[in-house]
């Protein structure tokens, strides 16, 4: 994936099967610098669909391991965010995914401590 020079790819993998990267699932986090954070979601070979997230929307990161993610080492990160169009963002299967967890649950806070944005819970 195609990104402007001003840009900065701080992470990027693919979806794997059995630890390996044989997929057409690409995932991508993106700074511009002084501007904006996001995750890419890039699936297709031919056609292409390319998700994009603003990481200051995000307010929940999940971390899912399976038997088979813990053999392979990998694991699923399930972002969930206020953004219409892409309530939850998987990044599935990715290497190693505790220090992908954490990497993610960093730049949120500071993307939200930058934009002044916060987040109001309910309970019932």
């Amino acid at each position: 994936m195609k990104f402007d020079k001003s840009c900065e790819v701080i992470w990027h993998d693919r979806k794997r099967h059995l630890g390996m990267p044989i997929s057409f699932y690409r995932y991508y986090i993106v700074k511009k610098e002084g501007e904006w954070v996001k995750f890419f979601r890039h699936k297709g070979f031919f056609s292409a669909i390319i998700d994009e997230m603003n990481v200051y929307r995000c307010y929940d990161v999940t971390l899912k391991i399976t038997l088979f993610d813990k053999i392979f080492k990998t694991g699923t990160i399930e972002i969930c965010s206020n953004d219409a169009s892409a309530p939850v963002f998987h990044l599935r299967r990715v290497k190693n995914p505790y220090q992908v967890r954490d990497l993610v649950s960093s730049l949120i806070e500071l993307e939200r401590k930058k934009h002044k944005v916060g987040l109001t819970e309910f309970h019932g």
